[in-house]
């Protein structure tokens, strides 16, 4: 399963270590991810998501049902 959150599209970028000599090589920078499950009372049903943590502030301040009906707007969310 890649790394990619469901709600936000959010997924690892690509960047460089650069050692004191100015050396780079490739490096990763993943998604800070969590799996976690939301219960959707409209619904009456539970939903298991993977989420980024910027993601679960933004479920916190606008609810999970609003966050479900912007994610499915910008195409994120199935």
């Amino acid at each position: 399963m890649s790394r990619v959150c469901e709600l936000t599209g959010k997924k690892a970028m690509f960047g460089n270590n650069v050692s004191h000599a100015m050396n780079k090589t490739r490096r990763r920078f993943d998604a800070n991810l969590i799996k976690k499950r939301f219960y959707i009372p409209e619904e009456d049903k539970w939903v298991t998501l993977r989420v980024s943590t910027s993601a679960l502030k933004t479920i916190n301040k606008i609810g999970i049902s609003a966050a479900i009906k912007e994610a499915k707007a910008k195409g994120f969310y199935k």
